[in-house]
C-alpha cells in the first residue's frame, strides 16, 4: 500500500461514534448546511418504508439533522411509491424528472436525475434495500461533511455478511472493484467499500461529476472525485453492518461487466471495446447463452444542463 494511502486512512477514516448527532446538529447550525437523503427505488416495497421511518423518525424529527428525504422511483412494479410516501418520503417518478432528455434503466441515472429534485448542500444515498437499518448510515456519513470544509465526499464502510457468514458479501468488489483500484487507481486502495451505495458529498462536487447511468456510477465517482478534489478530500465512516438482499451469480457478472465498462473509459476514452456480456442458462437442449447490453452512457455533469442553472438562478 502506498504510504499516502496509509496516511489517509489514519487520517480520514472514522467510525459513526466519532461525532454524535448533537454536535453535528451544533456543526449545521454554526454552517448553515442543509442536508437531503435519496434512495433510489425500483420494486423496494419490502424494505424502503422501514428505511425512511427510521431517518424521520431519529434524524428529522428527534434532531432535525435532515431537511429532506426523497425516494425516486424508477419505475417500480409494486407499492415502492405509496409505502414510501406513506412512510413519510417525498416521492418522485424517475421519468417525471427532466422529461425532455428520455430516461434509461440503471441506478446511476436515477441519482443524476436526483440533484435536480433536491436542495440539500450535502447530498446522502441511501440503498432502498438495506434491513435492520441504523440512523447511522446517514448521520456516519454526513457528520465528517458537516464538521470539516475540506472533506467532500465520505463513503460508508461496513462488514457485508452473505448467508450468515461475515465478510463474505461484496463479491463484485472484492473480484472486480478491488482489483481494478488497485492496479490502476493506487491512492484509492484504502477504500473498505469502494461500490457501496451509502455516501455522502457535497453538491458543489456532484453537479461537476458525469455520472455512469448504470452500476458502474459507484467507481465512476469515486475514481473522478479523485482527479477533481484529491485524495485528502475522500474519507470513509464504519457504521457498523449491512445487511440487504444479495443478487444471484448472473446478476452480479452484469455488474462486473458494466463496472469494468466504466473503468475501461476513464483509462482509455478512445479505446473501446465490445459493450456486451455473454452468459449461458441450462436449457432444454443444454446450455443456451443470453447476451446482455452493458452500460455504456453517461450523463454530463448537472452544472451542463440548462435546467439546472436555470434553477439554482431562480
Amino acid at each position: 500500500m502506498l504510504e499516502e494511502v496509509e496516511r489517509w486512512l489514519n487520517a480520514r477514516s472514522w467510525s459513526a461514534a466519532d461525532r454524535p448527532v448533537q454536535h453535528l446538529l451544533a456543526a449545521k447550525h454554526a454552517t448553515g448546511q442543509s442536508v437531503s437523503v435519496v434512495l433510489p427505488a425500483l420494486d423496494e416495497e419490502a424494505t424502503v418504508g422501514d428505511i425512511v421511518s427510521v431517518i424521520r423518525r431519529e434524524l428529522v424529527l428527534a434532531v432535525p439533522l435532515v431537511d429532506e428525504i426523497v425516494v425516486v422511483d424508477s419505475g417500480s412494479s409494486d407499492r415502492t411509491s405509496e409505502v414510501a410516501a406513506a412512510a413519510g418520503a417525498r416521492v418522485v417518478h424517475r421519468d417525471a424528472i427532466l422529461p425532455r432528455i428520455p430516461a434509461v434503466p440503471g441506478k446511476g441515472e436515477v441519482l443524476w436525475r436526483s440533484l435536480l429534485v433536491t436542495a440539500g448542500d450535502i447530498v446522502c444515498f441511501v440503498d432502498a434495500d438495506l434491513r435492520e437499518f441504523s440512523a447511522d448510515f446517514v448521520s456516519g456519513i454526513v457528520g465528517p461533511l458537516l464538521t470539516d470544509p475540506e472533506v467532500h465526499l465520505v463513503k460508508a464502510m461496513y462488514d457485508r455478511p452473505l448467508a450468515g457468514a461475515a465478510g463474505q458479501g461484496g463479491r463484485v468488489t472484492e473480484l472486480m472493484a478491488r482489483p481494478l483500484l488497485n492496479m490502476h487507481w493506487p491512492q484509492l486502495a484504502g477504500f473498505v467499500q469502494p461500490l457501496g451505495g451509502e455516501y455522502a458529498a457535497r453538491r458543489s462536487l456532484l453537479e461537476r461529476l458525469p455520472f455512469p447511468v448504470g452500476y458502474g456510477v459507484e467507481l465512476g465517482m469515486l475514481v473522478d472525485a479523485l482527479h477533481l478534489v484529491g485524495l485528502d478530500a475522500l474519507a470513509q465512516v464504519d457504521v457498523g453492518v449491512r445487511v440487504h438482499r444479495h443478487q444471484d451469480g448472473r446478476a452480479l457478472g452484469r455488474m462486473a461487466a458494466a463496472i469494468y465498462r466504466t473503468a475501461q473509459l476513464r483509462l482509455a476514452r478512445g479505446h473501446l471495446v465490445r459493450p456486451a456480456l455473454t452468459q449461458f442458462e441450462r436449457g432444454v437442449d443444454g446450455f443456451e447463452p443470453r447476451t446482455y447490453a452493458v452500460d455504456t452512457e453517461e450523463r454530463p455533469p448537472m452544472t451542463e444542463i440548462a435546467e439546472y442553472a436555470a434553477r439554482k438562478v431562480a
